[in-house]
């Protein structure tokens, strides 16, 4: 596809993106801020819708990163297993898909520790919590990327959760889920696996019956959907082999230093499930169980209001019970402010 200058000024700047690659095969961020004549910003945001919808492939890292079509690049190594779950080792799994795909040289010290780290867990969830007699494992590797899926036919993640907390129902146990600590069997699990995995990854989700679970750290967001239903669960984790998250900066950001490194800090996007709150029901289960940490961040983004009786149940009657913890409120609105901020003074 070649663009003439009267075709330009009516092609997106994605289009444009796509066309450069298609005539040249890969090119460097330098390359296309020429072409395009747009910041390395500009061209960042463009870059990484194009890499998270699967269009384009980033190889190399920093300056020498280059990009490319996916469809243009060589067909990615797939190796599916159906496994039983009866005795089955995770560590040992991982060990013979890491064999199978040759993994050692493909993958950068930081990403082989984040997968080996992510997979372990999430086998883990379907040998100990699903009831199920055997999951189907898929390992792809790709030129820019490794992922993998972890699907069982058991009882579902969230209706697990929720029926051994005794939760109200799989939307509560979703919440639970993602504050972290939240498990099924307290005496041998500490209810870290999701949480910790979710972050480490580029795209992660966790889908049980109606309920789909997605964070993107491309997007730098979290979406809860309804799906149709599907019986068990289906996890799916993705990393850039360019990446450069590790391990211990992700663990270090939930259980810093200042808490003896203990997991004692949690990040609730307050709208996983809706965007206005009004009643003190919708903030004692947002903030069920939250006692346990010294920290909880609530992230506003996107919550459009909120009543001053869920308001007043999390900022005062919570703080009241709970002193030790500390409630930090972050992108904040000026509807939600100004509600927050009346509470508060009548404390």
């Amino acid at each position: 596809m070649t663009l003439t200058m009267n075709t330009m000024k009516h092609v997106s700047t994605t289009e444009r993106i796509l066309a450069y690659l298609s005539a040249h095969r890969s090119a460097s961020g330098g390359e296309l801020r020429t072409y395009l004549g747009i910041s390395r910003q500009a061209l960042n945001v463009h870059l990484r819708r194009l890499i998270e919808s699967g269009k384009i492939v980033k190889t190399g890292s920093t300056r020498m990163a280059r990009y490319g079509l996916a469809s243009q690049m060589p067909p990615p190594r797939t190796i599916a297993r159906r496994m039983s779950l009866e005795g089955l080792d995770e560590s040992v799994a991982y060990d013979t898909f890491a064999t199978l795909l040759n993994l050692g040289p493909a993958l950068r010290p930081n990403v082989a520790a984040i997968v080996r780290y992510a997979f372990t867990e999430m086998l883990n969830n379907a040998i100990e919590h699903s009831g199920a007699d055997e999951c189907h494992v898929t390992f792809e590797l790709a030129a820019g990327f490794l992922a993998f899926t972890i699907r069982d036919r058991g009882v579902g993640a969230f209706a697990s959760l929720a029926s051994k907390m005794g939760l109200e129902d799989e939307e509560a146990a979703l919440i639970e889920l993602v504050k972290g600590r939240a498990t099924a069997r307290p005496d041998s699990h500490s209810g870290e696996g999701i949480f910790f995995t979710s972050r480490c990854a580029d795209r992660f989700v966790l889908r049980s019956h109606r309920i789909q679970l997605e964070r993107s750290a491309i997007k730098g967001d979290v979406f809860v959907a309804r799906k149709r239903f599907i019986e068990g669960t289906h996890v799916q984790f993705l990393i850039q082999l360019t990446s450069r998250r590790k391990l211990e900066d992700v663990f270090e950001k939930f259980a810093p230093a200042e808490y003896d490194f203990e997991f004692e800090k949690t990040r609730i996007r307050v709208t996983l499930l809706r965007t206005s709150y009004v009643s003190r029901s919708e903030a004692k289960r947002l903030m069920a169980n939250v006692e346990k940490f010294r920290e909880v961040v609530l992230d506003f983004h996107g919550v459009e209001s909120i009543g001053q009786g869920f308001a007043d149940e999390v900022f005062r009657v919570f703080s009241a019970r709970h002193p030790d913890v500390r409630v930090v409120t972050v992108n904040v609105n000026g509807v939600v402010g100004a509600m927050l901020r009346h509470v508060q003074q009548g404390s």
